[in-house]
């Protein structure tokens, strides 16, 4: 079986919302803050992971990255537009706007199952997708890259009705002013 990973940019204090300002928050924008060589390419060491896995990602991600990657040409941006796309809304759009995207249908606990008999899917931004999973204690692994920053409110990577679950360290990294941590689920 495969592993459901979820990849998160975090404040030290937990907030995942707007890391690049994107969203107008009041304190959007923490993350490239410290300049675009922390948040820029796999800094999240998913590897071969992005040729052979799977990406899962929110209708709000999936549009913004989609304005973003296909116009991109370097490596890692190749490997971004390669990946098989899963987006999940109650909205329709038009995934042809980006390659290798479609639409979720279904449960998202059967879908999720379902790739991970033959990929990793990984979880990228998409805070209520990621609050779903932990909730249904669908994770196997957390990468979040922790920034030097206390923003005191915004969305949380975790909220009150996430699942108890035990975790163990795998890794961690520093990288200029931050930490990528990399937690795995312990066996259950």
């Amino acid at each position: 079986m495969h592993r459901t990973i979820v990849i998160a940019f975090s404040t030290l204090d937990g907030v995942i919302e707007d890391p690049d300002g994107r969203d107008g928050t009041l304190k959007g924008g923490w993350a490239f803050r410290h300049g675009p060589e922390f948040v820029a390419g796999d800094k999240f060491k998913l590897g071969l992971t992005l040729d052979t896995g799977v990406l899962l990602m929110g209708r709000k991600t999936w549009q913004a990255f989609a304005k973003l990657w296909p116009n991109r040409t370097d490596e890692f941006s190749a490997a971004m537009n390669r990946i098989p796309k899963l987006v999940i809304s109650h909205t329709p759009i038009e995934t042809s706007t980006w390659a290798n995207s479609s639409l979720l249908t279904g449960d998202l606990a059967d879908a999720v199952a379902a790739q991970k008999a033959e990929h990793d899917v990984v979880v990228v931004g998409s805070a209520t997708v990621v609050h779903a999973l932990a909730e249904m204690d669908l994770v196997d692994e957390y990468r979040v890259m922790i920034f030097p920053d206390l923003v005191g409110h915004g969305t949380k990577l975790f909220t009150s009705k996430t699942a108890p679950t035990h975790l163990r360290l795998i890794s961690s990294e520093t990288a200029g002013p931050t930490v990528l941590m990399r937690y795995e689920r312990e066996a259950r």
